[in-house]
């Protein structure tokens, strides 16, 4: 008898499509506060802010994966420090915050995009939709 395995993941909107991470490399979601910009920083960076104390990197996740329309950003999705390779903390600006779900791998097919090691596959749901499941931490490393 095989064994299927499940993963929990968090579901996020940017541009038309929908996104998701696994819920491991999540510490918290906030709404966006000030966030102050940094000069000479590279194009998906878009500041820093504080939060709780700990200055936060924001990153525009539109910019690293090439997507070009949608909606203004309402919330950051912030990351463990220990998935970012300097282990300073890190959050994503992200349209909508849809939903955590259980995910399981073997309904999980390979990326087109096999050679972008920041895509981890994509899940089909129902219909013709899908979700991109993406790495965290390939992205920041």
């Amino acid at each position: 008898m095989a064994t299927t395995t499940t993963d929990q993941v968090l579901e996020f909107d940017l541009g038309e499509e929908t996104y998701c991470v696994s819920i491991d490399y999540v510490t918290e979601i906030v709404d966006i506060d000030d966030v102050t910009s940094v000069p000479n920083s590279p194009p998906h960076v878009v500041g820093v802010m504080d939060l709780r104390g700990r200055t936060t990197s924001i990153i525009d996740p539109k910019v690293v994966f090439g997507i070009e329309n949608g909606d203004d950003p309402q919330r950051i999705i912030v990351f463990d420090p220990d998935i970012v390779e300097d282990q300073s903390a890190a959050g994503w600006l992200v349209e909508e915050v849809n939903q955590v779900v259980q995910v399981d791998t073997a309904d999980v097919d390979r990326s087109p995009a096999a050679d972008d090691e920041a895509i981890h596959g994509v899940i089909k749901q129902g219909g013709n939709d899908f979700v991109i499941w993406v790495d965290p931490q390939s992205v920041h490393s």
